[in-house]
């Protein structure tokens, strides 16, 4: 490691094969925690090359305990967090809303690290069961519609870096890494991202893959649909921007979409939603994000896609889904 860290200091990229070579290491314990978290800083300094971000994600993914969904047509909505915006769980509700519209869901996520409350912390308060047992998996998106692959249990890679991640409390690669790491490998992936160059980044390396992707910034820093400014959208075949005024809807402010300060907080504001008690503002956000999801296995319209988001919460569908996977989580 030392010598990998005195060539990142001096500013040199790592190959593709280096960097995977690193995280193989990391995740055998074969490095202390002080050089881990060095090495996680240079990243928070610099920019990260594709061939790293490569390297690091095919580690991950031969590391991974995998899933077999593949008799489903799924998608994950994940986002990159990291965002810095304290929004209340967009991503995770919309997933449940996509679910309710009848399109099957594996949704990846964590704990909140550089968030208050993260998709997990909010499953867990709400007494969803994380396992990585493909059976009960396999139920779940069977008769719930969804599926929740929380991270820890499928990446047992990242057990050496979990704690340090907790401890620096910022952004670090791994955000990057999350949305690209589902255990499951859904084959359509709605990704949320934090800054454009990461979003190009992401599009490079998706578009070597065989999955039907939309990676999604909104212009104004949120890894999702904000409603609050333009989203710049790239897909296999074309990249865009969209408006409030493509979905129906009118610009939002950054206040009406934060999220709830700890995570009962953020557990009783979900809650509200997916009942259909949400504000407009907070209704018309997770839509927005849902429809995003929708359009993306159907390849309907982001207008169209938004009213079958918006009957899926307020026909009460969402909350079934949710009830289904409390029930099957006891």
């Amino acid at each position: 490691m030392k010598n990998i860290l005195n060539r990142l200091i001096n500013h040199e990229m790592l190959s593709k094969e280096e960097a995977k070579n690193v995280l193989v290491n990391i995740s055998n314990g074969s490095y202390n925690p002080s050089q881990i978290a060095a090495f996680l800083t240079v990243y928070m300094m610099r920019s990260i090359s594709i061939d790293e971000l490569a390297g690091f994600r095919e580690a991950l993914l031969e590391l991974c305990v995998r899933v077999d969904l593949s008799a489903y047509n799924t998608i994950d909505l994940c986002g990159t967090g990291g965002d810095g915006k304290d929004t209340f769980n967009i991503s995770t509700l919309a997933s449940f809303v996509v679910a309710g519209a009848g399109i099957k869901v594996a949704k990846h996520g964590n704990y909140g690290v550089s968030s208050i409350s993260g998709s997990s912390n909010v499953m867990e308060k709400l007494g969803v069961k994380f396992s990585n047992d493909n059976d009960f998996l396999e139920k779940c998106v069977d008769q719930a519609g969804i599926c929740i692959l929380h991270a820890p249990l499928f990446h047992p890679a990242m057990k050496n870096v979990g704690p340090i991640r907790k401890e620096l409390g910022v952004r670090t690669f791994f955000n990057m890494l999350g949305p690209m790491i589902n255990p499951s490998f859904p084959k359509n992936q709605l990704v949320g991202v934090y800054n454009l160059e990461l979003a190009r980044k992401y599009a490079y390396l998706y578009q070597n893959t065989d999955i039907n992707f939309t990676i999604l910034h909104s212009l104004d820093g949120y890894d999702e649909v904000s409603l609050t400014c333009p989203t710049k959208t790239i897909t296999k075949n074309m990249e865009g921007v969209l408006k409030p005024e493509d979905f129906g809807v009118r610009q939002l402010l950054e206040s009406e979409i934060e999220g709830g300060k700890t995570i009962e907080e953020s557990a009783a504001m979900f809650i509200d939603i997916i009942s259909g008690k949400g504000t407009e503002a907070q209704n018309n956000v997770v839509f927005a994000n849902a429809a995003m999801a929708i359009a993306t296995v159907n390849g309907s319209s982001p207008l169209e896609s938004f009213q079958l988001a918006k009957e899926s919460l307020f026909s009460g569908k969402a909350l079934l889904a949710l009830n289904k996977l409390q029930e099957l989580s006891k």
